[in-house]
Formats: C-alpha cells, sequence, structure tokens
C-alpha cells in the first residue's frame, strides 16, 4: 500500500491477499495481478480473451461483485478484466487522489497498461459514475459504456438537490459526511454494516451468504472504509466548491459512445426516475433496460438475466435506440 494514516476504528483482521485474490464460482480460474496507472497499483481478476471489457464495482463492494460476469463476458469471446477501485480491495490506498476526475483516470490508465486500445466500460455504482466520466472526459479510450444502477453525474447531482425522495434515499452518503464516524460503524462487529446495507438494498434474490462474508471481510482491511466514502464526501463537499462546479460543467460534454443502461425497478437506493432521465446527455445509440422485481445489484440477484442483455448489447454490431 502506499502511505496513508489508518483511520481510527479500523480492523486489522483482514488483509488484502487473503480477502480479495478469491477464486470464482466454477472451473474457471482467474488471473489475479497488479497493473500500475496514473501513479497507483490496482489490483485486477482477468478472464478470458478477445476485446476487452472492465468492470468497475461499486459501494460497499470490489471486484468480485463482478464474479459471475467474468465467466460469461470470457465463454462469449471477451477480455474480462474486473479491476479494484482505488482505497479498495487489493488497490494502493493513497491518502488524496478520489475525485470523479482522477478516479477516471485510474481507469482508462488501466486501460493503457492493458495494452489495449478501448474497452468497454460496464460499471455499477460508483462504478458506474466513473464509467460514465471517463466515457465523457476520454472518449477514445472508450468504445462502449454499460452502467448500472447508476444516473449520469449532471442527473445525479440534480435529483440530490432537487429531489426531496432521491435525497432521502441516499442518506448514508449524507452520514458519510461526518469524520470517522462511518469509518468505524463500517468495519465495527466485522463489517456487519455491510451486510447489512446489501440486504436492505437488494431485491428478494439477495446475494448469498457466502458473498456478504467475502464484502464484509474485504471492508475491514485497513484503510478501505475510510477510502471507499471519500468519492462520496467529495461528491457532496464540492457540490459548492469551484472543483466540484467545474466538473459538473466538464460532465456538459456528452457521451459519444453506445450506451446500455441497466436498472433494477426495486432499487431503494437510485428511484428509477432519477436514473431513466440519462438518455439526455448520450449522442449515440442509448438503450434502457428495467429489470422487473430486482434491486439495487441486477448484476447479482439475477445474473444470468443481466450477463445475457450484456453480453447481447456488446455483440451488436449496431445497438439502435
Amino acid at each position: 500500500m502506499t502511505g496513508s494514516s489508518i483511520p481510527p476504528g479500523q480492523s486489522p483482521a483482514a488483509q488484502p491477499a487473503s480477502a480479495v485474490r478469491l477464486d470464482i464460482p466454477g472451473d474457471a480460474a482467474v488471473t489475479h495481478r497488479d497493473v500500475a496507472a496514473n501513479g497507483a497499483r490496482f489490483h485486477i481478476a482477468e478472464l478470458g480473451d478477445g476485446p476487452l471489457v472492465l468492470l468497475l464495482h461499486g459501494f460497499p463492494q470490489f471486484w468480485w461483485t463482478w464474479r459471475h460476469q467474468l465467466t460469461a463476458l470470457a465463454d462469449a469471446g471477451f477480455r474480462a478484466v474486473a479491476m479494484d477501485l482505488r482505497g479498495v480491495g487489493g488497490s494502493d490506498r493513497t491518502p488524496r487522489g478520489y475525485d470523479p476526475a482522477n478516479l477516471a483516470l485510474d481507469i482508462t490508465g488501466v486501460v493503457r497498461s492493458l495494452g489495449e486500445p478501448d474497452a468497454a466500460l460496464v460499471g455499477h455504482d460508483l462504478g458506474g459514475y466513473l464509467a460514465w466520466t471517463a466515457a465523457a472526459m476520454r472518449p477514445k479510450l472508450v468504445r462502449r459504456l454499460a452502467v448500472a444502477s447508476m444516473p449520469h453525474p449532471r442527473r445525479w447531482r440534480a435529483a440530490m438537490l432537487a429531489d426531496a425522495r432521491q435525497s432521502a434515499a441516499l442518506s448514508h452518503i449524507w452520514g458519510f459526511q461526518r469524520p470517522w464516524i462511518p469509518e468505524r460503524r463500517l468495519t465495527a462487529d466485522d463489517g456487519a454494516l455491510v451486510g447489512k446495507l446489501i440486504q436492505d438494498w437488494s431485491g428478494p434474490r439477495l446475494p448469498d451468504d457466502k458473498a456478504l462474508e467475502n464484502y464484509r471481510r474485504a471492508m475491514c482491511i485497513p484503510s478501505t472504509a475510510h477510502c471507499s466514502i471519500e468519492p462520496y464526501r467529495w461528491m457532496v463537499r464540492s457540490l459548492a466548491r469551484p472543483d466540484g462546479i467545474q466538473f459538473n460543467r466538464r460532465m456538459k460534454r456528452p457521451v459519444r459512445v453506445p450506451t446500455l443502461h441497466l436498472h433494477g425497478s426495486l432499487d431503494p437506493v437510485i428511484r428509477t426516475r432519477s436514473a431513466a432521465g440519462s438518455g439526455q446527455y448520450v449522442e449515440a445509440p442509448y438503450r434502457w433496460r428495467l429489470f422487473d422485481g430486482l434491486g439495487h445489484f441486477p448484476h447479482e440477484e439475477d445474473p444470468v438475466a443481466f450477463s445475457t442483455e450484456l453480453i447481447n448489447w456488446l455483440k451488436d454490431p449496431e445497438p439502435d435506440r
């Protein structure tokens, strides 16, 4: 890890290698390795050969949330790579650099480090926010864009400020603005809150107990809780700051790559109406897919349906509106 102090309340019980370099279900064996990008080191899990599909996790998870899609994408003829974002899983915990513009540079830097000219980005939750950002800021490195459970950043900002119900649904983000208390809560009782959040945010098809155990353990790696919520602190605290206003202006740039937008109808974190308006920021084929009966984690709640939708779209040479 790069140098950063361990915030109070962090458990030393879990260590990165044992907590995040996991096998995935089935016979396929992922390759774990580290790549350098944007001044930091990032852990990736890789499977398959073909056009690159880079998978970006959200909160409170790490690369393993894409275990089902890694296998499905590799079987479909893609080079599937799931990375741990800065500060999470097996990637470096740096003392700064958690604003979305820099995190997007992490992502495009990993694409370059993998020796590829571009990638299809697939992001969930925070990973989706960053995928939107990367597609707007570095369009030459993004071949296609697929986002789950996250509106476009400008849509997210507007909903947070103007939609009382959406703001209430994101109450955990407002709670993250307090110093140290959120870190302590996330790591207390071996990460029990992580499991509760995932259960509360899921639809009827909950992730299995083993998955929850893995997410809880990974959150207890020293400094992970602090780093995991730093992007959300920036997103709120910068709303009226020059850097936040500048970022919002930069995100006026339209997304000009084919975009697939996936959402669960029962998502209690991101309201459907908040996500559904994101197509106005895309000047390319845009496809909206609402999964009936799924919550905030559609790729885990119904991995077959999610993977099928994703792969069919990736293989469609001319995805239409």
